[in-house]
């Protein structure tokens, strides 16, 4: 299909809900998870303005289960900022990460769009989105995935895929294997046609006529239900899968950075990654220092306006700092995010750690962590309303809001 002035883009972000945020607490409690500010900007920031750069694009979707007033603020204050219309839509119940695409089908084809562009929230890339509509167009097909190829000790956590080195065309494609299958997997972006909702409307008519037709035994039918809801639709297991190898999907291997934010210490990890990126993309959001009249900055740091850094301070690298934090003389960060109105007193150190909203750091103390973004205690993660008192160091820890830490602790989760 040619590019025409007319053609007019949709893009689609999943948001999940309040129950899929669990391995995001404690910092989930107190925020939606894709409000969680990384590299100074709601999660849901980084694929919203990635979004931006996609030629003719009419509106923006986010879709999830969470309570509208929850994204209401955001939403609005998002839209007046990219002059793009950006909507939440409340899912009723989870309808799978096709079937949520399908449930609101009728609000998405509104602009009559000729694609539509399906993102997961929890990604952290470069989001190459134009590089990819541009390949897709090429190809011809229905749907384009955007793949990565990572280690083959990592690809069984993800969904791994066969792709024909000449064509791209999708082969084979499945969820978590048990086996190894390939060291390309899929980044969760999509570019799909309108006919997606076919492919995905397909399924649920299957599902209703095998539920009608099918002839259930004695034994069946003293079982508990196990069937999956006819509207319940997973893009991977009954979308990719199915349509993998029929010249219908197709791939676009991004060389850049990849990661997914399942838990508060890869938050970290991606908020270094999306700092670096502002280089090129933003440099206007990263601080700098000399020590002279404000304090030393060292590679990719990020300072909100309202924060107040003293000149003796030494910050970075990746280092973000929110609004209304107060950091004192002789303070030393390195690798961490500072949420708002958190107050760490002087000579104090913080490094590999999330210094959760309104938390205190006394002075001569540390607040530490190895730096293992992928571990459990691998960074370590103070919620909300936490103090720390002076001369204590805190190694390794999460601590749940409102604990106030007199004695120095390591390799502990402070409930």
């Amino acid at each position: 299909m040619g590019s025409s002035m007319e053609e007019k883009v949709v893009a689609v972000i999943m948001v999940g809900g309040p129950t899929k945020g669990t391995r995001f607490r404690p910092l989930s409690l107190n925020i939606p998870k894709p409000l969680f500010p990384i590299a100074g900007q709601p999660m849901v920031h980084h694929p919203i303005s990635a979004c931006k750069r996609i030629p003719n694009l009419a509106q923006i979707y986010l879709v999830g289960f969470y309570e509208e007033r929850e994204f209401a603020l955001y939403v609005s204050a998002i839209s007046n900022e990219l002059k793009v219309p950006v909507r939440y839509l409340r899912e009723d119940k989870p309808h799978g990460s096709a079937g949520g695409l399908y449930h609101f089908r009728n609000l998405i084809m509104e602009d009559s769009p000729s694609h539509i562009f399906l993102l997961n929230c929890d990604v952290c890339c470069s989001f190459p989105l134009p590089e990819m509509l541009e390949a897709h167009r090429g190809y011809g097909g229905i749907g384009t995935l955007l793949v990565i190829k990572v280690s083959p000790e990592s690809a069984s956590q993800f969904g791994e895929l066969v792709a024909d080195p000449a064509t791209n065309e999708l082969l084979h494609y499945t969820e978590k294997p048990e086996t190894f299958v390939s060291d390309r997997i899929n980044c969760g972006v999509y570019v799909f046609t309108p006919e997606i909702f076919n492919a995905i409307g397909d399924v649920s008519t299957q599902r209703k006529d095998r539920a009608t037709l099918k002839r259930v035994s004695s034994f069946e039918a003293l079982q508990p239900a196990t069937r999956i809801p006819t509207d319940f639709v997973r893009l991977d297991q009954d979308i990719l899968s199915p349509l993998a190898g029929k010249k219908q999907l197709y791939t676009y291997e991004t060389m850049d950075f990849w990661e997914q934010i399942k838990s508060p210490g890869m938050s970290l990890r991606c908020s270094g990654l999306y700092l670096s990126q502002f280089r090129l993309t933003a440099p206007q959001l990263l601080a700098s220092g000399d020590g002279t009249r404000s304090a030393i900055v060292i590679g990719d740091v990020y300072i909100h306006p309202s924060a107040k850094v003293h000149p003796t301070a030494k910050i970075g690298p990746n280092v973000s700092i929110s609004a209304n934090a107060r950091v004192g003389p002789g303070v030393r960060l390195i690798s961490c995010i500072i949420l708002d109105d958190v107050e760490i007193m002087e000579n104090a150190v913080v490094t590999n750690a999330i210094v959760g909203w309104k938390s205190s750091i006394g002075r001569w103390s540390r607040v530490q962590a190895e730096g293992v973004y992928n571990s459990k205690l691998g960074v370590t993660i103070l919620g909300d309303s936490v103090a720390v008192e002076d001369e204590v160091v805190v190694t390794s820890c999460i601590v749940l809001p409102n604990k106030t830490l007199n004695v120095s602790v390591q390799d502990e989760i402070i409930l």
